[in-house]
């Protein structure tokens, strides 16, 4: 099992980091957008790892923070939340908020993540709310103004599985009401949106 990868931070986009490792290799990580701006200007990095193994493909999740990766398997724990549902959520509600949320039994704000129906909202509820405790130290979660925001925040929801039109529609009603929107704050409220 792989605790972590180290190395020089070789691709990052917002949606996944690739790391070369000083043995010439490079792993590909799907990460949330906490982790995101957390690596955003660095040019090394070191991801705590979750491996999901099927007979089909082996995916590698990267965190930033432990606290991030104990949230995300405490997601995937759940029936019926999945590792890209789980990151959906991550990156949606970051962290410390995503644990309020859950503690204070908030449905509405679960639902407004895509992917996350009433049922599975509640299940979150249920499974979760004893077992999330809030941490003294929130995720380190920094926004720096990367170049062409727009075109990488489209990739990335692209990415994350919506739709090319409803993406970029929701997109351009955001960057037109404020230009200098960041990559994730526009992604994050591009995901209430759809």
């Amino acid at each position: 099992m792989i605790e972590f990868i180290s190395g020089r931070l070789d691709v990052l986009t917002p949606t996944a980091a690739t790391i070369a490792t000083a043995g010439g290799v490079g792993y590909l990580l799907n990460i949330s957008l906490a982790s995101y701006a957390a690596l955003e200007g660095k040019k090394e990095a070191r991801l705590m790892v979750h491996e999901v193994i099927r007979d089909d493909a082996w995916t590698l999740y990267g965190f930033v923070e432990e606290r991030e990766r104990e949230l995300f398997r405490a997601l995937i724990g759940v029936s019926g939340v999945g590792a890209a549902t789980a990151i959906i959520l991550l990156s949606s509600l970051q962290g410390e908020e995503l644990a309020a949320v859950i503690s204070t039994g908030d449905v509405k704000r679960l639902k407004a993540v895509k992917g996350i129906g009433s049922k599975t909202a509640e299940r979150i509820i249920v499974d979760l709310r004893d077992k999330i405790k809030g941490s003294e130290t929130p995720l380190n979660v920094q926004s720096q103004a990367v170049p062409a925001a727009f075109e990488e925040a489209l990739a990335a929801l692209q990415m994350l599985g919506f739709d090319k039109k409803l993406s970029h529609k929701a997109l351009k009603q955001l960057f037109d009401a404020d230009p200098a929107l960041k990559v994730e704050a526009a992604i994050k409220k591009a995901l209430t949106m759809m």
